[in-house]
């Protein structure tokens, strides 16, 4: 079973508009309202993969109670702990060439529900083969807080996966986890290395392997991914790019990868698949979701290509 960790966890509200003009007045030809944030996403789409999953965090107020309603009206089992203060919201705006997202802040957790979603945390492990980590940490939660949760984890015999950036990502990365997923701001952001060029990007995917990950596959947009692992270095891609809402790409790709992890597929594969799930959400105007007929028109076409190491120096 893989399980599914959002600290910050949202209410997801997506307005479909015909244009997205800046400062004028829009009128929305549809609204979609789901459980939202990064590791619900990845639920979802393991979901629709017909993955064993079961999704916990931290959801908090009448708006944590509507997501974790939500999904169990979805299918998705859901383990949530409750903390006082609500829950946030996001808002996408998309007009099927790109979206723009408004992220609130979150809740304010406190140190006593910290320590009691740890406990709670722990006590879901038995039985669990891959935990996935993914997202921003709302306020009250320590910097340190994945590291944490990735070492308990490997304690219980699980592996795991992280996406996230900043402070999170690189305590994180300290306690090993087994794969990360940056994009390509988060790569600079850690190494201060550009991924606008393949020399650069290989520079910087092998420097986060340095500060700790066992694998890395970077998402670099329209150059698809970047994999450095212990078996291998390839860049996977599609021919021709896509347009489309990206907001929850970044998150099927991480469900495929986590999918493909518990299966033991080889490396080529799983980026073929992380590339082709990932693709396939882009074709659809919310997160957590893709169009399995893209994945399956997409799936052959993916260039899969192995990448040299850089040198050193």
């Amino acid at each position: 079973m893989i399980l599914t960790v959002t600290l910050n966890v949202a209410l997801d509200v997506t307005y479909t508009v015909d244009r997205l003009v800046p400062h004028s007045t829009h009128r929305v030809t549809a609204v979609a309202q789901r459980a939202g944030g990064k590791g619900v996403n990845v639920a979802r789409v393991l979901h629709a993969l017909g993955e064993p999953v079961v999704a916990t965090g931290l959801a908090g107020g009448p708006t944590g109670a509507r997501v974790r309603e939500l999904l169990t009206a979805d299918g998705i089992a859901e383990a949530f702990a409750p903390v006082a203060a609500d829950a946030r919201r996001t808002v996408v705006v998309g007009d099927g060439e790109d979206a723009t997202g408004f992220w609130e802040p979150g809740p304010v957790v406190t140190p006593d529900e910290w320590q009691a979603f740890t406990a709670h945390f722990s006590g879901l492990l038995p039985g669990v083969r891959l935990v996935v980590l993914s997202g921003s940490l709302p306020a009250g939660v320590p910097e340190a807080a994945y590291a944490e949760l990735v070492a308990l984890a490997h304690a219980a015999g699980a592996d795991t996966i992280l996406d996230a950036d900043g402070a999170p990502l690189r305590h994180g990365l300290s306690a090993a986890p087994n794969l990360v997923k940056p994009n390509a701001y988060e790569l600079r952001a850690l190494t201060g290395l550009s991924a606008a060029d393949p020399a650069t990007a290989a520079q910087a995917v092998a420097a986060v392997r340095d500060l700790g990950a066992r694998d890395i596959v970077a998402s670099l947009g329209a150059g698809g991914l970047a994999a450095a692992t212990a078996d291998g270095r390839w860049r996977a891609r599609l021919p021709h790019p896509l347009t489309g809402n990206p907001t929850g790409a970044g998150d099927a790709c991480v469900a495929a990868l986590a999918r493909a992890h518990v299966h033991g597929l080889p490396w080529p594969q799983r980026l073929r698949e992380a590339v082709a799930v990932s693709a396939a959400a882009v074709a659809v105007p919310y997160a957590g979701a893709f169009d399995p007929a893209v994945y399956r028109d997409l799936h052959p076409q993916i260039e899969i290509t192995p990448w040299a190491t850089p040198a050193a120096g």
